[in-house]
């Protein structure tokens, strides 16, 4: 590229439209017209951006977003320092119309981020909201601290420097970047008309004439009703409303999306990779360097199988990626009795990988799901008591779960922590009855006492209620029935592990018992998906129940 001329002045006493002009009349080709030095906006182009599948969180208006078009001396010169110091600066946001959400109180309860969560949207809240918050607010429920942690924030909001309650508070005020709207209140009367069919002192139907009104009043702008109740939703959308569910804490749209933590290999993965794979022995395990399209689809810690008829089949696990190659290494096989933990074998392919996970000292976090029967809870319990009481890596296992009732709560339990949670740990008791008679069979009545008391002292049954602010170090942690937890509490969970801690989170999904919660929503399907591909972490769906083949037909017929 030539260079401009040498200035006839000095660069200090050269003026910025002198310079300007000499760059452009250098470089741009003969016969093109002369451009104007000054560059004018040219007209906006419009590009339509389609709504995602993953709700609010990544959510765009339906309208076409504006695109500045590139200048003419963009279009004529070339892009030298000269031009980009002259051309506009690209804005943050686009600049077309944006939605207005209406929260309800059931929303700011679930999540109380839920306010920076709509990106250059606005949010409106109704006065009523704010009653209902302050009626939530006490207690030491998970919907009583979401309240409180919801009206702190609305308070920062409120209070911010420049903050106006009826021209709008900027979201970012608070450091939330991602938040450009701005949250407004509802400070004056509004015209709730609604049909005489809906009581007019009740709450919902109190919302549903905001977003009525504002409706009316912001046309021909967006106001959407953002809701977990499902009803309030229905009676919203027979008005003739937008409405629609906040989606921003739901990982999956579909359950059956869920990371399955192993890969069939393709039948044809040895001619097409047979001669390039490196193979090489290191102790009991068989290490495979392996290369190809289908590298890229690996994760770290996954399993992978060839099963083929008249071929030697192949299991083995991820344990490095590195480029386009990945090393696979060869598992244990504990379907073979010599290999038994605490007397257990494992009965199909998915619990071998299981165990393999479960005993490896260098996995410190587990996520076991599948259906009932599939051997969740036997498994870990077997591996937390050969690694507490004969290897000694562990000093007890920790064993909790979400207490939440399948019927009809019975109220108070008498006794002490543990005591209290005895009711919710049937699934221990059956699980060690097991296997204390599977390890002590042979010694008689006192061998069979001696070892049920020696396995007890060696287990504590913690709640979760009182876990925040704990800090374990050299446990074996079990999570059971995780599904019914939402992904703060399972954060709040996973974040006390210490020091030399393993934790194994279980759960089905087709299980869930926890209100407002999914599928896509829960914090077992959060915790798969976050630790995908961490090196210390291992995920197994278990896809075939072991239990008797009346609870296997059960599982599929019922």
């Amino acid at each position: 590229m030539p260079l401009p001329p040498a200035p006839s002045q000095r660069a200090s006493r050269l003026t910025h439209n002198a310079f300007e002009s000499s760059a452009i009349e250098d470089d741009a080709p003969s016969g093109l017209i002369q451009v104007e030095t000054k560059v004018q906006a040219a007209p906006a182009e419009q590009v339509p951006v389609m709504e995602t599948k993953r709700g609010l969180r990544g959510r765009k208006s339906a309208t076409a977003t504006t695109r500045p078009a590139p200048s003419v001396v963009e279009a004529t010169a070339p892009a030298t320092a000269t031009n980009r110091a002259t051309t506009p600066a690209r804005p943050k946001r686009k600049t077309g119309p944006s939605k207005l959400f209406v929260l309800d109180t059931n929303v700011l309860m679930h999540d109380p981020m839920s306010l920076f969560r709509f990106e250059e949207h606005d949010v409106f809240l109704p006065m009523i909201v704010l009653e209902e918050l302050d009626g939530h607010k006490k207690g030491m429920t998970e919907v009583a601290r979401n309240a409180r942690q919801a009206s702190r924030s609305l308070d920062t909001l409120a209070s911010a420097q420049g903050a106006d309650l009826g021209k709008g508070s900027p979201l970012n005020a608070t450091g939330h970047t991602d938040a450009m709207g701005q949250l407004f209140f509802q400070t004056q009367a509004l015209d709730l008309s609604l049909p005489l069919a809906l009581p007019q002192g009740k709450a919902d139907n109190q919302i549903l004439g905001v977003v009525k009104a504002l409706g009316q009043l912001h046309a021909p702008r967006d106001v959407v009703l953002v809701s977990k109740d499902i009803n309030m939703r229905v009676k919203a959308r027979a008005l003739g409303l937008q409405a629609e569910d906040y989606q921003n804490d739901k990982t999956l749209e579909d359950g059956d999306l869920l990371y399955p933590g192993s890969m069939a290999l393709p039948p044809d993965f040895w001619l097409k990779n047979g001669k390039t794979v490196e193979s090489w022995q290191q102790g009991t395990h068989t290490f495979y360097r392996i290369s190809g399209p289908i590298v890229p689809s690996l994760f770290m810690n996954q399993f992978v199988y060839f099963e083929a008829p008249g071929e030697p089949s192949l299991y083995a696990r991820v344990t490095e990626i590195r480029g386009k190659t990945a090393v696979l290494r060869t598992l244990k096989d504990f379907n073979h009795q010599k290999n038994a933990v605490w007397g257990v074998t494992t009965r199909n392919r998915e619990q071998n990988f299981a165990m393999n996970l479960l005993t490896d000292p260098d996995v410190d976090f587990v996520t076991l799901a599948g259906t009932a029967g599939t051997g969740k809870t036997l498994m870990a319990l077997a591996a937390g008591l050969t690694q507490v009481l004969d290897d000694r890596r562990y000093t007890e296992i920790i064993m909790t779960r979400a207490t939440v009732s399948v019927g009809e709560d019975i109220g108070f339990l008498p006794g002490t922590e543990e005591e209290k949670m005895g009711p919710w740990m049937g699934a221990l008791d059956d699980n060690l009855e097991f296997l204390a008679k599977g390890d002590g069979g042979n010694a008689g009545e006192w061998g069979r006492a001696a070892t049920n008391e020696l396995i007890k002292s060696r287990i504590k049954i913690k709640s979760m209620n009182f876990m925040r602010g704990r800090t374990f170090m050299n446990k074996y942690v079990i999570i059971d029935e995780a599904q019914n937890l939402t992904p703060k509490q399972m954060k709040t969970l996973i974040t006390r592990a210490g020091p030399g801690t393993k934790i194994i989170c279980m759960g089905n999904l087709a299980q869930i018992d926890t209100p407002y919660l999914t599928e896509g929503s829960s914090g077992l399907t959060y915790a798969v998906d976050r630790f995908k591909g961490w090196a210390h972490g291992g995920h197994i769906t278990l896809a075939r129940g072991e239990r008797s083949r009346l609870a296997d037909f059960a599982s599929e017929a019922l």
